[in-house]
């Protein structure tokens, strides 16, 4: 397996990965998409640690949190192991601040996240999509004392407007706080919207993509 610098930081990671959303089934929309269970989860887990795929990556709004607990199950005794992504933003349930990247919310996010990871720590922890609801000096700022209190190892951001990434990597650089390594972003043969705004700024502020 080919391994990269994810970004510009010292992360490597290999250049596939293994996604989670067919996990759980929770709902109708996700059921269309799989409805794995911990036992084939493990069994595709250990297929790809042997392969050396070793980034498996998740979010709390799939199947409403039940493909994180089913990765963290199919990840029992190899956590030293593997890199774990998983991602905040989308709404988590019917309160006035259970979705957004505020602090209040991001804050709660990634600690019910960590238990149903069985983990102490996330690997990248992305910003699900742009919250324009709340100063992204807000944002930064919460992502900052997560990563200070050893939670959170790097940040990323998913289904980010150029401007989006680039006001975010300025204020980071301002106030000297963890910056965006990565963005999870859209591309294939059938839509390369990317490579008009996105694929540059990535080259030039050396931010990683995660497809």
């Amino acid at each position: 397996m080919e391994y990269r610098q994810l970004g510009n930081s010292g992360l490597r990671v290999p250049v596939l990965s293994f996604g989670t959303a067919t996990f759980g089934g929770g709902n109708e929309f996700f059921k269309a998409w799989g409805s794995t269970q911990v036992d084939e989860a493990t069994r595709l887990i250990n297929l790809c640690i042997d392969a050396g795929v070793n980034l498996f990556d998740t979010s709390n709004v799939y199947s409403g949190g039940a493909a994180e607990e089913i990765l963290g199950k199919a990840l029992t005794g190899l956590r030293n192991k593997v890199l774990i992504s998983t991602k905040a933003t989308f709404p988590m349930g019917d309160g006035a601040n259970d979705y957004g990247s505020s602090r209040i919310n991001l804050i709660k996010a990634c600690e019910d996240s960590l238990k149903r990871l069985g983990t102490d720590h996330i690997d990248i922890y992305h910003m699900h999509g742009f919250d324009a609801n709340t100063p992204i000096y807000e944002t930064l700022k919460a992502l900052e004392t997560l990563v200070d209190s050893g939670k959170v190892r790097y940040i990323a951001c998913s289904n980010f407007s150029g401007w989006h990434l680039m006001k975010s990597l300025s204020i980071s650089e301002r106030y000297g706080w963890s910056k965006y390594i990565a963005h999870q972003a859209y591309y294939s043969l059938l839509n390369r919207d990317f490579e008009w705004e996105l694929m540059p700024l990535g080259i030039e502020e050396n931010i990683g993509t995660i497809v």
